[in-house]
């Protein structure tokens, strides 16, 4: 989400009120949701660009009505170690897969399998525009291919960039299932995102339908956290993750990185980046709780 993006909201939101006895309401969704996600079809390049094996995954989420259904497009690309971690990637607005295997890559080189998707709207996904209820629906479909993927609860994960962070905090207040939530670059919500850029004089908590409430939400996950923010980030203040890493359980962990912006962290620090990562492996495993062999806890009815 960013500063343009909300400029062009707030600018909508006038003009729909102006409007609202002749569908103003329904301008201001599709509205809000067009700046808000801005999808891209664009899908230039594919993990094997960066030497990555990967394999095409096609999910089926509900469609526009009850009896339609349409398609979700996803990579999954195996770790380097079959009993390592596996993630599922959500990235943030504007930009599809392509434009975020740099990021995917490093995940990788951490450790992880990663499971990445395009929400509806986004590259080969079908659907035009997406929504916040959508994209939440698009990560839950995600997030059961990953128990497919990886039977062990203990090392199913949650990675979500900027908007994405938003997705990945709503799934894991959703699912029990979440070993761990790594978010970078987070938001507290769009309200608030608006209010920090200049445009708190417009009746935006009235009319707007895409809330993305992720500081509602925080205390609601039961799963670590590590927190990733660039310190010079232009786009969404670090402050947000800050209020974020309050508001959340323990035990959560906040990295500031020094010299990062909104989406190059991984870039500016790897070496930070993956030591935080490591940590946070660490302490996922300490707080997990025991998982029991099926024959046993079949023994243990009463």
């Amino acid at each position: 989400m960013t500063r343009a993006g909300v400029a062009r909201l707030a600018a909508a939101f006038a003009a729909g009120i102006a409007v609202l006895g002749a569908g103003g309401c329904a301008y201001l969704d599709v509205k809000q949701r067009e700046w808000i996600f801005r999808p891209q079809r664009d899908l230039h390049a594919a993990p094997d660009s960066y030497g990555l094996k990967y394999e095409e995954v096609w999910l089926t989420v509900a469609g526009q009505t009850d009896d339609t259904h349409e398609r979700v497009h996803g990579w999954w690309i195996p770790g380097p170690d079959a009993a390592g971690p596996t993630l599922l990637y959500l990235h943030g607005a504007r930009w599809s897969l392509s434009n975020n295997l740099f990021r995917i890559q490093r995940l990788h080189r951490m450790g992880f399998s990663v499971l990445a998707i395009d929400y509806r709207g986004f590259g080969r996904s079908d659907g035009e525009l997406p929504s916040e209820e959508q994209a939440y629906a698009d990560a839950q479909a995600a997030w059961e291919h990953v128990r497919l993927l990886e039977p062990d609860p203990r090392r199913r994960f949650a990675y979500g960039h900027s908007l994405g962070s938003a997705v990945a905090i709503d799934l894991a207040t959703r699912n029990g299932d979440v070993a761990g939530l790594i978010v970078e670059s987070s938001f507290t919500s769009i309200r608030d995102m608006a209010e920090a850029m200049g445009y708190g004089n417009y009746p935006i908590g009235l009319v707007l339908t895409q809330h993305f409430d992720s500081l509602a939400k925080m205390n609601k996950v039961a799963a670590p956290v590590l927190f990733v923010h660039g310190a010079s980030d232009r786009y969404v203040p670090p402050a947000m993750s800050e209020q974020l890493f309050a508001a959340a359980r323990e035990p959560k962990r906040l990295v500031l990185v020094k010299d990062a912006g909104h989406s190059n962290a991984m870039w500016v620090a790897f070496e930070q980046y993956q030591a935080a990562v490591r940590d946070f492996l660490v302490v996922v495993a300490r707080s997990a709780a025991p998982v029991r062999p099926a024959s046993a806890a079949a023994g243990q009815g009463g």
